[in-house]
């Protein structure tokens, strides 16, 4: 990938982060979303407004990644524990905010450190029995993939 595919990409996933604010608050006022996403949400929100987290956010374009993966992460989870279609009725943004909320989570998470990705997604775990409702949130889910040489360790 060259520099300039890079600078695209971010530039890109920095400019979501408004529309991405807007939805979460929106999520905050349904009474279909559980009261313990909500409380996630809300977390996110804040995160994404404090300039002082784990990069900071003055450090132009690097320090709004955390950002995004955290927001992307929280709909993510979101969507695991609901129906994808309460974040559809909330997104004003183009195209459809499940596919670009996975697709934002992998790129965020291609350029934040391990040791960050770990950190923010340490709480994100599957509601138990939603694994089977995860087959219908259309691709990409992945967040992170195994590092190639952590992975073959793995397997011996």
């Amino acid at each position: 990938m060259s520099a300039l595919q890079v600078k695209s990409r971010v530039k890109n996933l920095l400019l979501i982060i408004p529309n991405l604010l807007l939805l979460c608050a929106r999520l905050l006022t349904d009474a279909r979303v559980p009261t313990a996403e909500r409380a996630m949400v809300a977390g996110a929100i804040v995160y994404a407004i404090v300039p002082f987290d784990l990069i900071p956010d003055m450090i132009l374009f690097v320090g709004q990644i955390d950002d995004v993966y955290l927001i992307a992460l929280t709909l993510l989870r979101l969507m695991e524990r609901t129906d994808p279609k309460i974040v559809r009725e909330h997104w004003s943004g183009g195209g459809d905010v499940v596919e670009l909320v996975g697709a934002a989570a992998q790129v965020a998470a291609k350029f934040l450190p391990q040791r960050i990705r770990r950190v923010l997604t340490s709480r994100l775990e599957v509601a138990p029995g939603k694994i089977e409702d995860l087959k219908s949130i259309p691709k990409p889910l992945l967040v992170a993939r195994p590092e190639p040489e952590l992975a073959s360790r793995e397997q011996q």
